[in-house]
């Protein structure tokens, strides 16, 4: 019992003292760095370092200034990369764009149906171009085939020896038709993606404007 009794007295003695040398550490840290700026730092090993000042190789990154307590009071934002600066920019960007888009559907349309009425009227005009499109070019295909026909009679389609060349009136013809056709169709299948993406776009602008509204 009595060595028990000892061991027990020998082992709060030395906790008092590493308690009292945690204290005196401590002391002489806040004595030695008042009044001072302290900076918190990590080198290129993960390795933590605390001074006066930062290495030129490291001003670049972020640090952390610290008071005389060793508590964090302030920080020091690392240089950034021209990549994580573009980030931050498309995303300030895209977060006005979306807050006057919600501007832009709260101050226009009092309902949903403003928003249907006005996609209605024009998806309706969208699809009549299309519609007059598709039929002009079903009047060019058909001239180019009437074209290509009359063609058949001369050379280099035609292999009958005696077969006259062709005019170069025929042969112009044939060209401004193929080209004609080519800038419709370049037109039909633009009018056709503006006629989805425009769908979709109102289809976005209700959902949107239902949760700004609360709308279920």
């Amino acid at each position: 019992m009595a060595s028990d009794s000892l061991k027990d007295t020998r082992l709060k003695t030395i906790a008092s003292i590493l308690c009292a040398g945690a204290l005196l550490a401590s002391t002489c840290f806040a004595a030695g760095w008042a009044g001072r700026t302290l900076y918190k730092w990590v080198d290129a090993q993960g390795v933590t370092h605390y001074g006066d000042q930062v290495p030129p190789e490291y001003a670049g990154q972020e640090q952390q200034i610290i008071n005389s307590q060793g508590v964090v009071i302030n920080r020091v934002e690392g240089q950034k990369t021209p990549e994580q600066l573009a980030a931050e920019d498309q995303k300030r960007l895209d977060a006005q764009q979306s807050q006057n888009r919600d501007h832009n559907l709260l101050s226009t349309y009092a309902s949903v149906q403003e928003i249907e009425r006005l996609r209605d009227q024009r998806l309706t005009l969208l699809s009549d171009q299309i519609k007059v499109t598709s039929q002009f070019l079903e009047v060019l295909n058909g001239r180019l085939a009437k074209l290509r026909t009359a063609s058949m009679h001369f050379k280099p389609y035609n292999s009958d020896p005696a077969a006259p060349s062709m005019p170069d009136q025929v042969a112009e013809d044939l060209v401004r038709m193929g080209n004609d056709i080519h800038t419709q169709e370049q037109n039909l299948h633009a009018k056709q993606s503006e006629e989805s993406k425009m769908r979709n776009q109102f289809e976005s602008d209700i959902q949107r404007f239902k949760e700004l509204k609360g709308i279920h």
